[in-house]
């Protein structure tokens, strides 16, 4: 449960110990591979081979040109490596150990991260679903079972019984977003179901603001900013005069949307550091942004230029996922590094990629939807006068670029600084990168592909 101490100005920050760990199932852990000697082998150990059957891709289309000094990178990996920076790297003179929980194991040069129990003997049947075909991505192991169904009993019991997320007829939609399988494929080196928790229900607070202020659970683009600001104070509290706070509290009861975000960021400070918890607060302004940019743009009827779709998609994102990598791994990439422009690049780069997939797989829900939703083969159609295929062909493209990029600065990354905490919140961001686009994939509730191929 939550910090029973009242909230506001009187709450100070601090970072107990994680939860008492719970008896769960063990994580899978990956393959041990020998360190490699350059970014090449970073990019080439991350990804083991996994067969997923899937239709032949579609006739080629012309290719775009490639940004400048991006081309294609091999699959990418994160192997351990020892704790020392190339020469004249920026990196030489910064923090060279890690400082979050779980972390004992990183603070030498040359030692491996802490191991994982071993994984089940039995690997799961994979999940039925199609990918985009011509997608560059790379399949994942199936997400443990066993981990799923018991991160998906805890969540539904704190929407339920903490939050009171939902209506009863709502049920069968939270169903169907299959959270509990979502969050358990993107963060496989979290080392409890205690810890995948703190993903998962920031995950599914971030959804329910989405849904009820912003989208087709009874969201509008009018009076969108008032609402999103009064909910971010459940993650960064108000601090005021005593006879104001009290409001203040009371209000952080008074929708489900407000009830999820105040539960589920109680839940993540206790568990990370102060710095862990401001990068998210930032990150959720980041979000919170993005929303206001498209709703401006609803009001008024307009369509951004592609360029412009990009730049709100930078913000309007799942920038915050990926980047709790290191409090969901029980660890943490400190301050500096993580505000290095390398790092900012690398993440910055996933969150966009992440983001185009999901514009790629819910474009026919969205097109069902009422009102104009924008995505990006929509604006691409409208703005550069393509058919509907041709503009959702070019989506992929876009994606495919940004992929490339995202892996190409990852292996920048590794080599100039393959720091321990560096490393591991590296492999970290790109198997969220991975896992998301699986639960995409074979979410076949939520999202079906269009008939272009």
């Amino acid at each position: 449960m939550p910090d029973p101490r009242p909230l506001g100005s009187s709450l100070p920050e601090m970072r107990p110990t994680p939860p008492a760990a719970v008896p769960d199932a063990p994580a899978p852990a990956p393959p041990v591979r020998p360190v490699p000697p350059a970014a090449s082998g970073f990019l080439a150990a991350l990804h083991p081979p996994v067969t997923i059957p899937g239709p032949p891709p579609p006739s080629p289309s012309p290719p775009s040109a490639p940004a400048p000094g991006l081309g294609p990178a091999p699959a990418c990996a994160v192997p351990d490596a020892p704790a020392t920076t190339a020469a004249g790297s920026p990196f030489q003179g910064v923090l060279p150990g890690p400082t979050g929980l779980g972390t004992a194991s990183l603070a030498l040069a040359g030692r491996p991260g802490p191991r994982l129990p071993a994984p089940a003997s039995r690997a799961p049947a994979p999940a039925a679903g199609r990918a985009v075909p011509g997608l560059y991505h790379h399949p994942v192991q199936e997400p443990d079972p066993a981990r799923v169904e018991e991160v998906s009993r805890r969540i539904k019991r704190w929407a339920e019984d903490e939050v009171q997320l939902y209506p009863q007829e709502w049920e069968g939609q939270f169903d169907g977003f299959s959270v509990g399988r979502y969050m358990v494929g993107c963060h496989p080196d979290a080392p409890t179901v205690d810890h995948l928790m703190l993903a998962t229900r920031l995950m599914v607070a971030e959804n329910a603001v989405d849904d009820c202020y912003c989208e087709d659970h009874g969201g509008s683009p009018v009076g969108l900013g008032g609402r999103l600001l009064l909910a971010h104070t459940a993650l960064d509290h108000l601090h005021t005069t005593a006879e104001y706070a009290s409001g203040w509290r009371e209000s952080l009861t008074s929708d489900a949307p407000r009830r999820a975000y105040r539960s589920a960021m109680d839940h993540f400070a206790r568990a990370a550091s102060p710095s862990q918890a401001d990068r998210y607060r930032h990150d959720m302004a980041r979000l919170h942004m993005g929303y206001l940019a498209e709703a401006a743009w609803a009001q008024t009827g307009h369509v951004p230029e592609v360029w412009e779709y990009l730049a709100m998609r930078q913000f309007n994102n799942f920038r915050p996922c990926p980047t709790i990598t290191d409090t969901v791994g029980g660890y943490e990439l400190p301050a500096d590094l993580h505000a290095r422009p390398e790092m900012q690049r690398v993440i910055a780069l996933a969150g966009n990629a992440t983001t185009i997939v999901n514009d790629l797989y819910s474009y026919t829900k969205e097109l069902d939807s009422p009102g104009h939703h924008l995505n990006l083969p929509v604006v691409i159609a409208e703005r550069e006068r393509l058919s509907e295929r041709d503009a959702y062909l070019k989506a992929v493209e876009v994606h495919n670029e940004l992929q490339h990029a995202f892996e190409a600065a990852a292996a920048d990354l590794a080599t100039a600084c393959p720091l321990p905490p560096v490393l591991r919140f590296l492999r970290g961001v790109a198997a969220w990168v991975d896992g998301n686009h699986d639960w995409h994939r074979t979410n076949t509730y939520r999202y079906s592909l269009p008939d272009f191929w």
